[in-house]
């Protein structure tokens, strides 16, 4: 990523021609990287991440309430927010190969699973800002249009836009009739840090476990992985 080479072939692959590298550089720049290499960097893409953030849910607002004049504010909601969450960032992130231009510390780039993809998504956002300062919204919103329009239409037809909670409750009432619940089975770390183990149940019999740094998303995380356990898409 040192190189220009290296910009011109990530320009390439998302499509954009910078004027300013430097805003390239910052958004696939993550803090770590600084941290442990002093001097190599001044800035990474927090910030930039704030920016490409509100750019990117505009964007998706527009598209969306253009796009489907009869549906309520409450549905438009839910298309949003599972368009511009982490998994589908990531999904994104993972298809342009952002990985091999992300400047990370050793110990960061070691991580993997959701950790990593907190980071992918991030830098997406990142990326979305830097394009944003360079070249201007219409320049961000044809990125966003290349990247994520398509997947919105897929996400109405299949009907996921309901988190996974919502799907699994959905399915299980359908094929046993009867409503999931969940419970903690773990909490492993300290108050700033901890990690959270739920499982998901019908009736007595335990479906699956899922991690994650909060109740709530270890919660999802079970009821994703009840949703592959029982085949239910």
């Amino acid at each position: 990523m040192e190189s220009s080479n290296g910009f011109e072939e990530f320009e390439k692959r998302i499509g954009v021609r910078f004027v300013n590298k430097s805003l390239l550089r910052i958004a696939l720049t993550h803090r770590s990287y600084i941290n442990e290499n002093k001097g190599a960097a001044r800035e990474h893409n927090e910030r930039m991440e704030f920016l490409g953030d509100a750019v990117l849910e505009l964007v998706i607002t527009e598209y969306l309430y253009g796009k489907y004049p009869l549906k309520p504010e409450g549905e438009l909601t839910s298309y949003r927010a599972a368009l511009v969450r982490t998994e589908t960032l990531a999904e994104v992130a993972g298809k342009l190969k952002i990985n091999e231009f992300l400047l990370l510390s050793r110990g960061e780039a070691k991580d993997t699973g959701r950790a990593r993809q907190f980071i992918l998504a991030n830098t997406v956002e990142a990326i979305i800002g830097a394009i944003y300062l360079d070249g201007g919204y219409d320049v961000a919103k044809k990125f966003i249009s290349n990247q994520l329009f398509k997947i919105a239409d897929e996400i109405v037809v299949k009907g996921a836009w309901l988190d996974a909670k919502s799907r699994f409750q959905e399915k299980a009432q359908d094929a046993v009739g009867i409503t999931p619940s969940y419970k903690v089975i773990s909490e492993v770390g300290p108050d700033h840090d901890k990690k959270f183990v739920s499982a998901v149940f019908l009736g007595k019999d335990k479906v699956a476990e899922g991690e994650g740094l909060s109740k709530q998303e270890a919660e999802q995380e079970a009821a994703r992985a009840g949703l592959l356990a029982k085949k239910w898409g």
